[in-house]
């Protein structure tokens, strides 16, 4: 059944066309196809136009959604069809669809429902969380982002000054929305909550110091970006076994990771997460911050330095007895130190592989001085050269060379012997009775999965530099690559691929803008096999043919 266009020619010459609802069949006698005409619609310049809606509308109840929003495109179709511009859509289809399954959509429309907006600032903080993900720019330029390079779904155009104010609503809204996030998340996802990882970095800011107030986060303090000479926040965030970021902080550049341990235990207590073991890094681990983390009945894992003074800390180490061999780059062994209250119980692992590769690395080093000292003419008692002087100050090599009385360098065979006691090796102390000794072990392995988060926020959401003066556009900037890196680690996991090669071929995925005389439509470009499996690793539906149609009126 179709819809037939027949042209007549009057009396005066002039020619009318005529529309048709004709349906064609097979003339079993006549043994060909022959046109039914089921219904007229009179001359086509007086058509009911409504009546073909209605009509169209009727059909479209009994076919495929995205068959049917072409349909409605159809309607007053002519020749001329223009496409008018082309957009990246896999990116941005891709980051919504897990928004939306992991309920921040919902999450956010509530919080959004004592405000009231002019503007969708659900659809503007997701806009700026996919730019953070997919092309990290500034919020002045996501405007024109938005305008010519990609299709966001229930989003047209973006203002700035919106932006800004979206940016404020969220931070208004931090600890119920981290709060309900965490709780939407661990459920949907079934996270295992028992370990938290928790760990701090830096990211510093493109301003001169004397621009700067008083009173802001931006100070100058140890930089992890090797960026002393900037100003600077420190920014700490809790991590789930499965790499998973719940929950994100921002303090002054001059904080040090010992003084903050407080206030991340009391804002995670405040979720009752239950038994909790938080693990840290050595950075973290002083007495005071210990006994703290035991409160509420939780318990830690921290790193110690293997060259730490610490008394407990020597005879952990010295502590003879063999390794248990958990798998073939793993084994540990279980050294307590002291008795009554100040027992304390010490984890001590070796790496084999690791063992081998730092002492290849401290061969080939010791190599390298025999030879820097075979080509030196040193005398007794002469005053040094300024190859000598370079030498000695090596940040490598000034670490196994030695001076003698008399002025000579010397191979200092004392701190070779010394460093390769601590091959492969690493301390952990843990307050957990219950958790077996491999299993300290692996879990603090698994604080790699933070580093790579921050790895991750710095390299592909490029959270730094960052050009924000106003203290609180600073922590809502951080909560915006909060939310990107939590999208980003769902989609990682969920297909074992990094999320660079996953944003490569997701930017295939693009769609285009055709405009005809009675409207306009989007289509998406043909999904291939790489793309489809992806999106198939992730649960997701393939996009749309159609994502929107709009007809003039």
């Amino acid at each position: 059944m179709y819809l037939r266009q027949t042209t007549s020619k009057l009396a005066d010459g002039t020619k009318v066309k005529y529309l048709q609802l004709c349906h064609n069949y097979w003339d079993k006698k006549a043994q060909h196809s022959k046109t039914k005409v089921i219904y007229s619609f009179g001359r086509e310049d007086k058509v009911d136009k409504e009546s073909l809606q209605r009509l169209v509308e009727s059909i479209n109840k009994y076919l495929h959604p995205d068959q049917a929003r072409y349909n409605q495109a159809e309607i007053g179709k002519t020749a001329e069809f223009i496409c008018e511009l082309s957009k990246r859509y896999g990116g941005t289809y891709t980051l919504d669809q897990l928004w939306q399954l992991l309920e921040l959509d919902t999450i956010i429309g509530k919080l959004l429902k004592e405000r009231d907006f002019s503007v969708d600032i659900e659809r503007l903080i997701f806009t700026m969380v996919a730019n953070r993900a997919l092309k990290p720019t500034s919020k002045l330029a996501i405007e024109d982002w938005v305008d010519d390079n990609v299709f966001i779904p229930g989003l047209e155009s973006v203002k700035a000054h919106n932006l800004y104010r979206a940016m404020d609503f969220l931070l208004e809204s931090k600890d119920k929305l981290e709060e309900q996030v965490y709780n939407s998340v661990s459920h949907l996802l079934n996270l295992e909550v028992d370990l938290i990882y928790f760990d701090t970095t830096s990211t510093y800011f493109e301003v001169q110091p004397d621009e700067v107030d008083e009173e802001t986060l931006r100070k100058l303090g140890y930089s992890k970006d090797k960026r002393p000479d900037l100003l600077q926040a420190v920014i700490g965030l809790a991590v789930t076994r499965e790499g998973i970021p719940i929950k994100s902080w921002v303090w002054p550049g001059n904080t040090s990771d010992m003084s903050v341990v407080e206030e991340v235990k009391d804002d995670l207590v405040g979720w009752k997460l239950g038994r909790v073991i938080s693990v840290m890094d050595r950075g973290f681990a002083s007495d005071s911050n210990m006994k703290y983390l035991q409160r509420a009945g939780g318990h830690y894992i921290v790193g110690e330095k293997l060259r730490s003074a610490k008394k407990d800390v020597q005879k952990a180490m010295a502590r003879p007895g063999r390794y248990q061999k958990v798998k073939e780059n793993l084994h540990v062994k279980e050294v307590t130190v002291g008795d009554g209250p100040a027992r304390k119980r010490y984890i001590l692992a070796y790496n084999p592989k690791e063992a081998t590769r730092q002492k290849e690395n401290r061969d080939q080093i010791i190599s390298d001085i025999k030879e820097q000292l075979k080509s030196l003419k040193q005398l007794s008692g002469k005053a040094h050269t300024k190859t000598m002087c370079n030498l000695r100050s090596h940040r490598v090599y000034g670490r196994y060379i030695r001076q003698l009385k008399d002025g000579r360098l010397k191979l200092d065979k004392t701190q070779i012997r010394e460093d390769a006691r601590y091959d492969g090796k690493y301390l952990m102390l843990t307050s957990d009775d219950m958790m077996k000794a491999e299993d300290v072990a692996i879990g603090y392995k698994q604080l790699v999965d933070i580093e790579n988060a921050f790895r991750t926020l710095k390299q592909d959401l490029s959270i730094r530099p960052v050009y924000h003066r106003l203290e609180d556009r600073i922590k809502a900037h951080v909560m915006l690559n909060w939310l990107a890196l939590l999208l980003v680690r769902v989609a990682e996991n969920k297909t074992n691929t990094s999320w660079k090669k996953l944003r490569h071929q997701l930017d295939k995925i693009q769609v285009g803008k055709f405009i005809f005389n009675s409207g306009e439509v989007f289509q998406t470009s043909k999904i291939d096999n790489k793309q489809l499996e992806i999106l198939n690793m992730m649960a997701i539906e393939r996009p749309p043919k159609y994502p929107d149609i709009k007809q003039n009126t």
